[in-house]
């Protein structure tokens, strides 16, 4: 007598041979320029799949049509099948693994940039990678985007989504060649102090580190330090040995001193708002007779707010949003 696991072996091997022979008809239809039969082929296939609840076998068939449409440049086609191979996914209890992750990252790197299709894929392939949360998805998955991104040198997005990461060094090294190309050389230390305060906000403190300490590694125009050259780069090397500290009298007297700096750019005292929130207790924005920044630390360091309300905020004070 056959096992239940050799039966079910079996049965997948028979399946697996079914949906390759599959494939070769379409394959033949598709180098045929057969695409819309193809197209429509593959979808009915997708459908029987799924309410046979083949989930494995309607993915790796939508994924494998999407990828031989793209070869031909049949864009449209290709898209849809995309799709469907995220509506696979989302109709499954498949657990996010590597493989699929790279599987969609790789869908997304041959969809051309332009398209909306593209736009929406990459939405809800992110959704998909957290179970459908309203966190902000696989810091893999954004990994993978960020380098697809970096590669066809748009830079904007692929920061974006390497913040959205765990990969500081990768970062750090898309941002000098980001500067390098696209910045003044008077703006060198603006595009990681950036960085830092971003990652900072989003709590992700070894990445901040990280990106900063390699960006000012390899940057050419950036003199090895610290000290640096530039009051910006001490100011954030100071921040992180402050982070790390916790005191909030020293983040205090930085921020002050180094407000010439950071007058660079309006927004580096609201992220320094949010870090102080996050790391040093600071309470959320209140209206007083201090303004601003300073105003806050100043209030909270003569005992209006203390350490427990500061960190109840955390919780409540919604973040600010990263570009």
């Amino acid at each position: 007598m056959m096992s239940e696991q050799e039966a079910l072996k079996c049965s997948s091997a028979r399946n697996r041979g079914g949906v390759q022979r599959v494939e070769g008809k379409l394959r033949a239809s598709v180098e045929k320029g057969d695409y819309y039969e193809a197209h429509q082929m593959y979808r009915t296939l997708f459908f029987r799949y799924m309410s046979q609840a083949k989930h494995v076998e309607a993915r790796e068939l939508m994924f494998s049509g999407a990828t031989l449409f793209f070869s031909y440049n049949q864009q449209n086609s290709a898209a849809d099948l995309s799709m469907l191979v995220l509506e696979s996914l989302e109709q499954s209890d498949t657990k996010v693994a590597d493989d699929i992750l790279e599987h969609l990252a790789e869908l997304f790197s041959l969809m051309d940039p332009n398209s909306p299709e593209r736009v929406a894929f990459v939405s809800r392939a992110l959704k998909w990678s957290t179970g459908g949360s309203g966190k902000l998805g696989h810091p893999k998955l954004h990994q993978l985007l960020a380098v697809t991104l970096w590669k066809e040198q748009n830079y904007s997005e692929s920061r974006y989504h390497f913040l959205h990461s765990s990969d500081g060094e990768g970062c750090a090294q898309m941002l000098v060649e980001y500067s390098a190309s696209r910045g003044f050389r008077s703006e060198v230390d603006m595009f990681v102090a950036q960085a830092v305060l971003q990652f900072l906000c989003l709590k992700n403190k070894s990445s901040a580190s990280v990106v900063f300490s390699t960006y000012t590694q390899k940057h050419p125009s950036i003199e090895k330090g610290p000290p640096f050259g530039q009051p910006l780069l001490n100011f954030i090397w100071f921040l992180l040995l402050a982070v790390d500290g916790g005191k909030l009298t020293v983040f205090t007297v930085l921020c002050e001193q180094y407000q010439p700096s950071l007058k660079r750019d309006p927004m580096y005292n609201e992220y320094l708002d949010r870090i102080g929130q996050l790391f040093f207790g600071v309470p959320p924005k209140q209206s007083s007779s201090y303004g601003g920044l300073l105003g806050n630390l100043l209030n909270s360091l003569m005992g209006s707010g203390e350490e427990e309300e500061g960190e109840e905020a955390q919780e409540d004070s919604s973040p600010i949003e990263l570009d």
